[in-house]
């Protein structure tokens, strides 16, 4: 049995570092976990006005989420916190109120950033406004990871094995925390 798992990369640039190392997890992944990415970069930014009526791109969020079976998140750190953009997204998807997309979906956090400090205090950020949605996070291993380019290619590929095992063993752990989380709290996905 397969799980999907959509996928949130943080950042709007195409070029993002976020997005490269979102690359090589997927390709480190377990076999029987399938991705797709979560847009974020369309959405307007949310109004309570909105939710009578959801723009067409804030619906499709949220059934993009109503159809995985559990998110990763992949975010940098924009001044000790979590980018404006992955905070709107979270707000769409977690309205309106009751109708909150995150409700128990199990959930990873990750990060790269050029510093030392690896996107720790973005992904703590992360992990209350998580909580407060409900969300069943995975809380270890914790994963900052301090982005050395010449590790890591376009395709996915990671060159140094201490990095590579350790990638690898971070999605290996969140496979089986999606394992756990859905044996006690099933997902009622279309494809279910």
């Amino acid at each position: 049995m397969g799980y999907r798992v959509g996928y949130f990369v943080g950042s709007l640039s195409s070029t993002s570092i976020n997005r490269t190392l979102a690359h090589a997890l997927i390709a480190l992944a377990p076999d029987d976990l399938e991705f797709f990415e979560i847009p974020i970069k369309d959405l307007p930014l949310y109004s309570q006005d909105f939710d009578d009526s959801y723009p067409p791109v804030a619906q499709a969020l949220k059934e993009a989420i109503d159809s995985a079976d559990a998110v990763l998140f992949v975010t940098p750190e924009y001044n000790r916190s979590i980018p404006g953009g992955l905070k709107n997204a979270i707000d769409w998807a977690s309205r309106p109120w009751g109708q909150n997309s995150f409700d128990h979906i199990p959930a990873a956090v990750i990060g790269a950033s050029v510093g030392a400090i690896g996107t720790a205090v973005a992904q703590q950020s992360l992990r209350g406004v998580l909580s407060f949605c409900n969300a069943r996070q995975m809380t270890a291993p914790e994963a900052y990871i301090q982005f050395t380019p010449e590790h890591y290619s376009d395709d996915g590929t990671v060159s140094h094995p201490d990095t590579a095992d350790f990638l690898r063993g971070y999605m290996a752990e969140f496979r089986d925390h999606i394992e756990r989380v859905l044996t006690v709290l099933p997902r009622d996905t279309p494809d279910a």
